[in-house]
């Protein structure tokens, strides 16, 4: 133990930060600061409070990744800090249960049948244009509806930072329903809050889905392999999205909620990862110009854009859609990991059903759930590198390409 101590000591570090408030233009007083480690499941190592200057000092024990969490007015922040980071500029925003400027941009499914099984991955875009700009945030921020026989397998959030967190919605009624406890912060840029769910469905060759919108949205998608055969239902104003030779695409443009969605799928099939590997990897840099340059034959207006010259509502969401995403796997590896501690008295603990949180492993663990929260580790990692300009486009896309690999084998055996 006092080796421990002294090693912590030798290597204690000092964080410097500021944290401004954009909603009112001014430095935050009072807002409570944490330090979360990434290597202990966001325990919390220490804490604080803003001076009247917005201004706050942490201590590290050691020179490892960490999380700083802010939390101002019921809402929280989130800040990557790299080994050797020593500043931190955080911002925050007033919060509010509704806000003007909240919308859905996009409802994308991608649906893939193999091994008799119907999997969907689902990715809602949101945006928050408020001005001034605030935080949208209560109980039940943001609601979705499944198929009713849906089973979930996962469900990750990302907001305007690009940072993903493994979630649980909460189960609503009616039966299919579900809602995320999660704060819609104001867009920075073009980023958004994105909810994603992982979910698959009884499937004996055909499915009907009866999509349902609980507010509107700029653009309903379904993305689904060639092989597969796709029928719009009765009203469902679906319009196919150019050619591509391995996957189709069918858009519904402005859906309001009540708005007929209805479509039906047949047949088997997966979405290559040719794909991926065209549009530079899911989160490179140039995923969306390699994606939207050309073709099939390098003829332009191919791949999933509309013929050249015409707009293409989808070009904004294009690396999310083509590919495995690292989100969806982190997502899933956190949620196949959360099983809940065992304490002394030998019964299952209670834990939180609507937070965004990984939860450690009870002791007695297999090598496969070490593998799972290793590889997991390893992309928020590679998240937090990119995020602070430390990992360039080119690695990035190729070791977490890797790391998919690796992580969906696992899960398989899993």
């Amino acid at each position: 133990m006092a080796t421990l101590a002294i090693a912590s000591i030798a290597y204690a570090g000092t964080i410097h930060g500021t944290v401004t408030n954009k909603t009112t233009g001014k430095l935050s007083a009072g807002d409570k600061v944490s330090l979360l480690s990434l290597s202990a499941g966001l325990e919390e190592l220490s804490g604080t409070k803003t001076d009247a200057r917005g201004h706050f000092t942490l201590t590290t024990p050691s020179e490892a990744p960490y999380l700083i969490k802010v939390d101002h007015q019921g809402g929280s922040y989130f800040k990557n800090m790299p080994p050797g980071t020593t500043n931190a500029e955080i911002t925050v925003y007033d919060v509010a249960a509704k806000v003007d400027g909240v919308s859905t941009e996009a409802d994308v499914m991608r649906i893939e049948a193999a091994n008799g099984q119907l999997k969907v991955t689902e990715n809602y875009f949101v945006k928050n244009t408020s001005s001034p700009p605030r935080t949208e945030s209560h109980e039940h921020t943001y609601e979705v509806v499944l198929p009713a026989d849906a089973v979930l397998e996962a469900a990750a959030t990302t907001g305007p930072s690009g940072m993903p967190l493994a979630a649980t919605p909460d189960p609503v009624s009616p039966k299919g329903h579900y809602a995320f406890t999660y704060p819609i912060r104001p867009n920075e840029g073009e980023n958004g809050t994105q909810f994603q769910l992982v979910y698959h469905v009884p499937y004996s060759g055909s499915y009907k889905f009866s999509p349902k919108l609980m507010q509107s949205a700029d653009n309903v998608a379904v993305l689904l392999p060639k092989s597969m055969g796709f029928e719009p239902g009765a009203g469902a104003a679906y319009q196919p999205v150019a050619d591509d030779p391995n996957a189709q695409t069918f858009l519904v443009k402005d859906a309001k909620a009540g708005t007929p969605l209805d479509f039906a799928v047949s047949g088997s099939g997966s979405m290559p990862r040719d794909s991926q590997a065209g549009a530079g990897g899911p989160g490179a840099q140039t995923a969306d110009e390699g994606a939207t340059q050309s073709g099939p034959g390098g003829k332009p207006g191919g791949g999933l854009g509309n013929p050249i010259d015409t707009e293409d509502p989808l070009s904004k969401y294009k690396y999310w859609i083509l590919g495995v995403l690292a989100l969806v796997l982190a997502g899933a590896a956190a949620f196949l990991l959360r099983k809940p501690p065992v304490p002394a008295g030998g019964g299952p603990a209670a834990l939180p059903v609507s937070a965004a949180y990984p939860v450690a492993l009870p002791v007695g663990r297999t090598k496969s759930q070490l593998l799972l929260e290793a590889l997991k580790e390893e992309l928020f990692a590679i998240e937090s590198e990119k995020i602070a300009g430390t990992l360039s486009a080119h690695d990035y896309a190729e070791v977490k390409s890797a790391l998919e690999i690796v992580l969906k084998r696992a899960l398989g055996r899993q």
